[in-house]
């Protein structure tokens, strides 16, 4: 009688898996240098339905069909700088619902990642009336975020904390006109118009994705970024931060004596109140999202939703028993 034994590996797990890898980062390369893995991350706002999956596709080289984004949702992509080096790591956050969860911007942005992470705003060019009202608020929650995060940092590490606020003010140099007016965004940030081809009655344009997804790639993997500037506002825009200024951009087009009449402190305030009296914008009710994910068909899952149902009913129920108790109530009428 032959017997024939097969020996198989075990497999390697999971722990095992995340010891090479470490191991591998550690080691130094052929030049005796040790290969430093970058991590980025990008958190993606803006309107809603206004084509955040979309570019982050394109940037990962996904051949997949957009869905809607419910709430905060992740995916992250991986690139080599070099062949056989360890890849580098880009983090992509995208917040749904315009501007209805505001309240989540504060979990992807932490003070362990904040000297790595930058913005991506991505405006929808076909909804003027809630462009401005849209980007003020995800801004201005997201700064706030930020500079909650950099006032700790102060106390705890403030090398970290002068590094951040130095390089965002380097990005304009000082005999910019515009330096003393300027109030630079605390970490990168980037403003996409979308839907352009809507926008401006033309076919869609690949070069246009194509320049957004150069500009991703640098932000997520340290690529060379495009050198090309656009200031034409007959052309779609580009432009680089500090390469441009009041000077050139010109006055808000508005007879003299409507901008007499406007109270502005700064030259953006006065840019809003020109742009929100041509596109006057909607009423904070109107921007937010009224649909029930819950009934998104997308996100089905058979034992929540039997749970879900049953307990629809049973709060029904009570809500008649308490309705019935409340009217055969005899209340005293002195």
């Amino acid at each position: 009688m032959t017997l024939l034994l097969l020996f198989f590996p075990i497999s390697d797990t999971l722990w095992d898996l995340a010891i090479a890898e470490v191991e591998k980062r550690e080691s130094p390369d052929d030049d005796g240098k040790r290969l430093e893995v970058w991590e980025k991350s990008i958190l993606f706002m803006g309107n809603k339905n206004g084509g955040k999956t979309t570019i982050i596709l394109r940037c990962l080289e996904r051949e997949e069909i957009p869905k809607p984004t419910l709430a905060l949702e992740y995916t992250f992509g991986r690139r080599a700088r070099r062949h056989n080096t360890p890849k580098d790591i880009a983090h992509f956050w995208e917040l749904g619902g315009g501007t209805s969860l505001l309240e989540l911007i504060r979990i992807p942005i932490t003070s362990n990642n904040i000297r790595s992470f930058a913005v991506v705003l991505v405006l929808d060019l076909s909804k003027p009336n809630e462009l401005w009202t849209t980007m003020e608020k995800l801004l201005q929650v997201t700064r706030n975020h930020v500079n909650k995060i950099l006032t700790k940092l102060e106390k705890t590490n403030p090398e970290v904390a002068t590094e951040i606020k130095q390089r965002m003010r380097n990005n304009l140099q000082r005999d910019h006109p515009d330096y003393e007016l300027v109030d630079p965004f605390p970490i990168p940030l980037v403003i996409i118009g979308s839907k352009y081809d809507i926008f401006h009655f033309t076919s869609k344009s690949e070069a246009l994705l194509l320049k957004a997804r150069v500009l991703i790639n640098h932000l997520a993997f340290g690529y060379d970024k495009s050198k090309s500037v656009s200031v034409d506002h007959g052309k779609p825009l580009f432009i680089p931060a500090g390469l441009d200024s009041l000077s050139q951009i010109g006055p808000p087009p508005a007879s003299e004596s409507d901008i007499g009449k406007m109270c502005a402190n700064t030259p953006l305030e006065l840019w809003k109140k020109v742009f929100e009296k041509t596109f006057p914008p909607k009423s904070s009710c109107d921007l937010q999202d009224t649909k029930d994910p819950a009934q998104d068909l997308q996100y089905a899952e058979y034992e929540v939703d039997v749970m879900r149902a049953q307990k629809n009913q049973e709060l029904e129920q009570y809500k008649r028993n308490a309705s019935k108790s409340w009217k055969e109530m005899d209340f005293d009428s002195d």
